[in-house]
């Protein structure tokens, strides 16, 4: 008896399945799906950039930004003025003068963005990039953090060897004018420290962009030319035909 309740429940079940297979659409002559539904090149493009940046040593190379000379630099800079401005000069550079110790810790790579121009075969990367600055100094009396923010923009190219291998290169590579953020994240709330900070925001503000420029731009053509071919074929076939589509 339990051997036939079994089997009932199984052609039960078997009829079910049938039922659902017969509802799927079997028509061979219905149009094959899009490569662009099966996988999302944009965002493969954005995958493998980050991890070969990371791999290249992105993080490290922005640890090592050659911070405090840029600071003693920009002091020694400021006290040549001369006029009403020279006792408020002499201050700012006797405080950036007393920075014993000054480290970059945390260094982030934020997630990237890309956007297309819709004239030519461009593609546009940011790049946004995340510091912590440890300022010490004995004049502020302890440690101050520093959090730092900055975006690097990308052109990225296809082009055409004479071998007719499609390759993404390097374009134009430079920090977005006015994506520099730099905030006080901890540290004494006194008129000493927010000098301080005050000094070292217009230091930096002229000297980090261009510090960081040139520390990412060369890992970014490095991490162009170690993608998966396979991935910048499909990328450059769509990106030429027309078929890119980029979700923003």
């Amino acid at each position: 008896m339990f051997q036939i309740a079994g089997l009932i429940v199984f052609c039960g079940l078997l009829a079910q399945t049938t039922a659902q297979l017969g509802a799927l659409p079997l028509d061979d002559n219905l149009p094959a799906v899009p490569i662009s539904t099966l996988s999302d090149l944009p965002a493969s493009l954005i995958s493998g950039l980050s991890d070969n940046l990371l791999s290249g040593g992105l993080l490290n190379s922005l640890q090592k930004l050659p911070l405090l000379d840029t600071l003693k630099s920009g002091a020694d800079a400021s006290s040549g003025l001369v006029g009403g401005l020279f006792r408020k000069v002499n201050s700012v550079t006797s405080l950036l003068n007393n920075i014993i110790d000054l480290k970059i810790t945390d260094p982030q790579l934020l997630e990237l963005g890309l956007v297309q121009n819709p004239d030519d075969l461009r593609l546009y990367v940011t790049i946004p990039l995340g510091l912590v600055i440890n300022v010490k100094t004995p004049l502020v009396g302890s440690l101050l953090k520093l959090k730092v923010k900055l975006n690097i923009t990308a052109e990225v190219k296809a082009v055409e060897d004479d071998q007719k291998n499609v390759h993404l290169v390097l374009g134009d590579c430079t920090h977005s004018p006015g994506s520099l953020e730099i905030s006080l994240l901890d540290g004494p709330v006194s008129l000493p420290a927010q000098n301080l900070l005050d000094s070292i925001t217009r230091i930096l503000d002229k000297s980090l962009p261009e510090l960081v420029q040139g520390k990412v731009c060369p890992l970014v053509n490095e991490a162009l030319s170690h993608l998966d071919v396979s991935l910048v074929q499909s990328l450059v076939g769509k990106l030429i035909s027309g078929q890119l589509v980029i979700k923003v």
